[in-house]
């Protein structure tokens, strides 16, 4: 048995690719992360990656809907999303594939 700490992981993440990691691995990248109310990403957008966001607990807001407590959001490659922390959060994020530097920032060319 190995024992980790999440304050040791960098931004949460601790399944990926990338170091430190618990598993080492480019099949998925996992993160369970906090915010603090007013906290928000810009929009962004994978190329590759599906991206699954569980909100464990707080509220949200991605593209203009409200989500909270319980809600899983798929995004999907090329499907660009913002996010803004309405109050304190946790969520738990899944990357399928592991797919390192695989963030953009705005709108897919194809959809500009």
């Amino acid at each position: 048995m190995q024992i980790f700490k999440q304050a040791d992981m960098v931004k949460g993440w601790f399944v990926g690719d990338f170091t430190p990691t618990v598993l080492a691995t480019r099949a998925a990248e996992v993160a369970i992360k906090t915010y603090a109310a007013g906290a928000r990403e810009e929009r962004h957008y994978h190329k590759i990656a599906q991206e699954i966001t569980v909100i464990q607990s707080g509220r949200v807001q991605m593209n203009g809907r409200e989500f909270s407590a319980g809600d899983i959001i798929l995004i999907q490659p090329l499907e660009s999303t913002d996010f803004v922390v309405l109050e304190d959060t946790v969520t738990v994020v899944v990357k399928v594939p592991g797919a390192v530097d695989d963030k953009y920032l705005g709108e897919p060319e194809a959809a500009c």
